[in-house]
């Protein structure tokens, strides 16, 4: 209906403008933001039908002044709709410092994730919850569960979606076109059993029997666990209340092990043991006459320290109400740093080096193209669903169309064939270096 032109504040930043240009009636208008009563920037004003961008922006300005000077302006006005409690992700709840999670405690009190933390206090007054535990656990047991619902539930409004953060299902997704309900679940360590010996790979032979076996079961736990779950009621997450008319998506992550400053944290390289688990199938890989040949492989099993799962999640007896299981390895503290940087929250002396690899569009390529580039830098550009990949259910009774993952790699098994669509440039794996500059010669410490 309309594409944005240009944004406008006021030194203090209480008043947000911006200026558009109305592709049905191809004339322009201005939008003027302020603070309801919980923080949440939103329409205070809007004017339209002026005949030249120049003149739109003039109007602009002018209605910014002039409730800039208005002596009864707050910088709060009410919309009538606010929720009475807002919640606030960095509540303090008088919680004894040993309770609270450490990732929390970095995230809330060191200077460097000072991008991250600016970012999570915008989101907090837009995330109204259902959920009477969520700010209990993203500061004390579960951070990383909860950090993974509030990507998912950030990366979805910033795709224009009006989402509900529930119990069970996590989030209720609605827009104009489709709607699809999610819920969200994470690898975690292994206290104990088979999996508990883990096989820490370093060679590529000790990677590719990793992703052939250990991490499809570790996959495959928490999938099925959630696939299992019933309520008291007997109740499977797709038939609750209020979406049991609409396809159901899992989404994972993988926490399972973390950065130790000698090897990266398990979701920068695990994401490979996905798909053969989903499919119950494998890609080999062959060079025969310099060309690349890719032959799809089944996989009946997966195997690791005596204990075996079958393979082929979306086989499984139930399995047809589950529309697609989307992955990401971007659901981090890293991520709301690099987007807090974007939006202008670097602290001074703080440099942030994005390095990895992206996508090869290269029919021949088997691997990635590494990157190293400065956040900061005005060519560097990253939306919050970059990351994101979305394995199709062949078999689901509900399907959920791509278009609602507008940024993600989709993936889909059909007679027998793994396909993908996918872009160039998009970033397979990163990590995300921190450099802080303590003193004027410029010399840094790397974080």
């Amino acid at each position: 209906m309309s594409t944005e032109l240009s944004w406008w504040s006021t030194l203090d930043g209480d008043i947000l403008g911006t200026v558009f240009r109305d592709t049905c009636d191809q004339d322009y208008g201005w939008i003027l933001l302020v603070r309801d009563l919980v923080g949440r920037f939103r329409c205070a004003d809007i004017q339209v039908s002026f005949r030249t961008e120049r003149i739109a922006t003039a109007r602009l300005r002018i209605a910014m002044a002039e409730k800039n000077r208005d002596p009864t302006f707050t910088g709060l006005e009410e919309q009538g709709d606010e929720p009475k409690v807002p919640l606030d992700l960095f509540e303090d709840r008088s919680i004894p410092e040993a309770r609270l999670h450490k990732y929390y405690l970095e995230l809330r009190d060191r200077p460097a994730r000072n991008p991250a933390r600016k970012v999570f206090e915008a989101i907090s007054p837009w995330l109204v919850s259902s959920d009477p535990h969520l700010v209990k656990e993203f500061q004390e047991s579960q951070f990383d569960q909860r950090l993974w619902e509030i990507y998912l539930w950030t990366m979805f409004r910033d795709q224009g979606y009006d989402v509900e953060h529930r119990e069970a299902p996590d989030l209720k997704v609605t827009s104009p076109w489709f709607s699809f309900s999610v819920e969200a679940t994470t690898v975690a360590p292994s206290t104990a059993g088979p999996l508990a010996l883990h096989p820490d790979p370093q060679t590529p032979e000790e990677i590719a029997a990793f992703l052939t076996d250990y991490m499809p079961m570790k996959f495959g736990s928490p999938l099925v666990s959630k696939l299992k779950k019933v309520d008291a009621q007997g109740r499977h997450y797709w038939e609750k209340p209020g979406v049991e008319d609409m396809p159901f998506v899992l989404a994972i992550a993988d926490f399972h092990k973390e950065a130790d400053g000698l090897s990266p944290a398990s979701l920068t390289y695990s994401q490979g043991g996905l798909y053969p688990y989903l499919y119950g199938t494998r890609v080999s890989v062959e060079a025969v006459d310099g060309q690349v040949i890719f032959r799809n492989e089944p996989v009946t099993e997966h195997t690791y320290n005596g204990k075996s799962v079958p393979s082929g999640f979306f086989d499984l007896p139930d399995a047809e109400h589950v529309a697609a299981v989307v992955f990401s390895n971007a659901g981090t503290i890293a991520k709301f740093d690099r987007m807090g940087v974007l939006a202008g929250f670097a602290p001074p002396k703080h440099t942030y080096i994005r390095m990895g690899y992206v996508f090869d569009p290269d029919p021949n390529a088997l691997v990635g193209i590494p990157f190293s580039i400065d956040v900061s830098n005005p060519a560097y550009t990253e939306y919050w669903g970059d990351e994101v990949q979305v394995f199709h259910n062949p078999r689901a009774l509900r399907r959920v169309p791509p278009e609602a993952f507008p940024d993600a790699a989709h993936f889909f098994y059909e007679n027998g064939k793994l396909s993908t669509i996918d872009r160039g440039g998009r970033v397979l794996s990163s990590m995300t270096m921190i450099l802080h500059a303590v003193d004027d010669s410029q010399s840094a410490q790397v974080s």
